[in-house]
């Protein structure tokens, strides 16, 4: 029944290369559960509503680099396949380009990192992991002398390992694409070899370096930890009891392996904006408080390194960096090729944006975060009856 399910796509290496035509790109985008092998996280019998809100998105003056640009330029220039906007829980704004549809799936890529980090919260609310300050190896045994050896929950969260990783995604000979070809290999326990043959750069704890490698570890400490497949508890503790009203798939490793940590899950719109809603709730769904106390808003803030300086990052999370930002303590989740989940506490709003830009850097003619704010700002116009 997938409205796309017979498309032709392109490769996951192409992807990374940044190599798709723009219109394979988004054919591949939009069903990249064909690519890997997947879980699937299944949909809540009791959806929950998204009404429509009672005020409209006022027109938009979004500021950026000196320009001035329109909500219909800002989709159009930065090739915006879907959009929603949710204030108090209710769709302000959504759209949908290139022929998606409300029943679309669309991938995440790094976003992904961020629900598994909420796993993680999800994991200590439950007793599973006792402390983020628990040893790496502690769950993860095969890591046992590597240098993830003496490597926190906590210090992979902040990716603060200090173990050497480069990230770039178009050089083959990366370590991003080492991990890349070891999950195309379908190889049981493949991936943890990439992470346990690599060198220390720096002592735990004392540098942040982005790595997507860190967060398949931290999948492989929530799987033993919570003792089944992260697709089942994340159905079990967030996206059945909150209500989301379709299918998510989620990549594997391997078949029936542990899920890929920092990319791989694929979902509706509307799906992301509930999960984006669950999580500016603070996790609480009813009476049940599924993450650790406190765990939103620790997760989403800054940190600071060992030597108290400080760091831009959260728990698998980007603060906000703007004044605006700041003062409202809004957060993202983002991911390469322009998807993004942003969440404003203060202004009691979540913004998708899914984006079909074939490279995976660059090529935003907007700045996110300066539309962003262009509708917090907007919003907070709106007379109210």
């Amino acid at each position: 029944d997938y409205p796309h399910a017979e498309e032709s796509i392109g490769e996951l290496r192409a992807i990374y290369d940044g190599v798709l035509a723009p219109d394979v790109a988004i054919r591949t985008f939009r069903n990249i559960d064909r690519l890997l092998p997947v879980d699937t996280v299944p949909a809540s019998t009791s959806p929950r509503r998204l009404p429509p809100a009672d005020v409209t998105l006022p027109e938009l003056r979004i500021v950026d680099e000196g320009r001035e640009w329109s909500l219909e330029t800002f989709l159009t220039e930065n090739r915006v396949a879907g959009l929603i906007v949710l204030q108090d829980g209710r769709i302000v704004e959504e759209h949908y380009g290139y022929d998606n549809t409300s029943r679309t799936r669309w991938m995440s890529m790094s976003i992904a990192k961020s629900i598994t980090s909420t796993l993680v919260g999800a994991a200590l609310a439950d007793g599973h992991i006792s402390s983020l300050d628990d040893q790496v190896v502690q769950y993860v045994p095969a890591l046992a002398g590597s240098a993830y050896d003496g490597v926190t929950v906590r210090q992979l969260l902040m990716m603060t390992s200090g173990v050497a990783w480069r990230e770039t995604y178009t050089d083959s000979t990366s370590d991003r694409r080492r991990l890349l070809d070891a999950q195309l290999s379908l190889t049981p326990g493949a991936l943890m070899q990439v992470m346990a043959s690599l060198p220390r750069a720096s002592a735990p704890g004392t540098v942040n370096n982005y790595n997507t490698g860190e967060t398949q570890v931290v999948a492989e400490v929530l799987r033993r930890a919570v003792g089944q497949p992260l697709a089942a508890y994340l159905a079990e503790r967030i996206w059945q009891p909150y209500g989301m009203e379709a299918d998510a798939t989620w990549w594997l490793a391997s078949p029936g392996g542990v899920a890929i940590g920092g990319s791989g899950f694929s979902a509706t719109l509307r799906d992301y904006a509930r999960f984006g809603q669950f999580i500016l709730e603070g996790g609480v769904i009813g009476a049940d408080s599924v993450l650790a106390g406190g765990w939103v808003a620790d997760a989403s803030s800054p940190k600071v390194l060992a030597d108290s300086s400080p760091l831009d990052y959260g728990y698998l999370w980007w603060p906000g960096a703007s004044v605006a930002a700041r003062r409202d303590r809004a957060f993202s989740a983002e991911g390469i090729h322009g998807q993004f989940l942003y969440i404003n506490p203060a202004a009691r709003v979540v913004i998708v944006v899914w984006s079909a830009r074939p490279e995976p850097s660059g090529g935003a003619v907007v700045d996110e975060w300066a539309f962003f704010e262009a509708v917090v700002d907007a919003l907070r116009n709106v007379p109210r009856g």
